[in-house]
């Protein structure tokens, strides 16, 4: 294989415990492509800094082994990696300038002053600092720390750039600011990148492909748009995005169509996943936006539509959320453009819900 088609980085069966008993990840297995931006999401205590600091050489595997560029790196120490860093809480002198600040990134490497200056000149204009290098590191902003830190990291000309949620205490909209701008540089300048998230919603609008970790299990590699459309399992349709989840049992399968009796008393047709068979347990996972709503009768709907209750509405701005119920012990939400209006609906009033068989996934139960 060519350098060009290696990938540019490779997880083979790695695992890490930290105590010898249990794995903070288990037997991943990864890779990031050249030129890719690959976002890492999960949550809380899913193992996504500990897989981020043993690509970067910080923390060594319990087994498998890690390569960059082709290259076996499970015992190269962390400076001869060729990676940049941007850690989630900038380490900023608050005493020295911005230039002086990202110059700390060359401590070291033995070029001249004239360079050196030159280098942070074009690092800083490429994150839109340029007219601040003299200011203190103090009064910087929280954004502006965060600029600074990029900086350093793309200082050294890495074409691999690591991200530990960066920019995870900054407001929303600042936030998409920046991360629209890294990816703007990602394809400007070719760097390939890992960015490790909790946020959902910042991984589909901003990466290539994502992959979704879970208790240190990687669950599914996709592009963004096969993980929230295409689930692989009932984890990730739950923590990715919003999803109903209907408990049932499987009484019929047809063309990888699942017939599923809800515990909620009606029968429903979903796109199967996985081996599941007829008369098992499952989940059936329906996204909000997925499901429509009418204030009549279900006989009145279709054959397939489902009698509700609704419970509860709130008003999110560019959508209603509508909360309904489905029997006694089930529930189902359902989102609605705001310019939609309610359409006769009310609160503890009929209505009927019902939804595309296509849209629907059969999952076995989550442990």
């Amino acid at each position: 294989m060519s350098s060009a088609a290696r990938p540019m980085a490779e997880f083979r069966a790695v695992s890490k415990s930290y105590d010898g008993r249990a794995d903070v990840v288990r037997q991943l297995d990864l890779s990031v492509a050249r030129g890719e931006m690959l976002s890492l999401l999960g949550p809380s205590g899913a193992g996504k800094t500990t897989v981020l600091m043993m690509l970067a050489g910080h923390v060594a595997p319990t087994s498998g082994q890690i390569l960059l560029r082709g290259q076996l790196v499970t015992r190269t120490p962390p400076a001869r990696r060729g990676i940049g860093l941007l850690a989630q809480s900038p380490q900023l002198l608050a005493h020295k300038s911005v230039a002086a600040n990202v110059a700390l990134a060359l401590v070291g490497a033995r070029i001249g002053r004239a360079e050196r200056d030159s280098r942070v000149a074009s690092v800083l204009d490429q994150v839109r600092l340029g007219g601040l290098a003299d200011r203190l590191a103090a009064r910087l902003s929280s954004g502006q720390r965060t600029r600074v830190a990029l900086a350093q990291a793309l200082l050294s000309a890495p074409d691999f750039l690591l991200m530990d949620e960066p920019l995870g205490t900054l407001d929303r909209e600042l936030r998409e600011e920046l991360l629209s701008e890294i990816r703007a540089l990602h394809r400007r300048l070719g760097v390939s990148m890992l960015h490790v998230t909790h946020e959902q919603m910042e991984a589909l609008a901003f990466s290539d492909r994502v992959a979704v970790l879970h208790r240190g299990v990687l669950r599914q590699v996709a592009t963004p748009e096969a993980i929230y459309e295409a689930p692989a399992d009932a984890f990730v349709a739950g923590f990715v995005g919003d999803n109903n989840r209907l408990a049932g049992r499987i009484v019929g399968i047809e063309d990888a169509v699942a017939r599923v009796k809800l515990i909620a008393g009606p029968e429903v047709e979903a796109r199967l996943a996985g081996t599941l068979g007829v008369g098992q347990a499952c989940v059936v996972c329906v996204r909000p936006e997925r499901v429509a709503l009418a204030a009549i009768t279900a006989r009145d709907m279709g054959e397939d539509a489902l009698s509700a209750v609704v419970l509860d509405v709130q008003y999110r701005g560019d959508h209603l959320r509508i909360r309904l119920a489905l029997g006694r012990d089930t529930e189902i939400t359902i989102k609605r453009p705001a310019a939609a209006g309610l359409g006769g609906l009310a609160v503890n009033q009929p209505a009927a819900v019902v939804w595309q068989g296509y849209h629907a996934w059969v999952f076995a139960p989550e442990s």
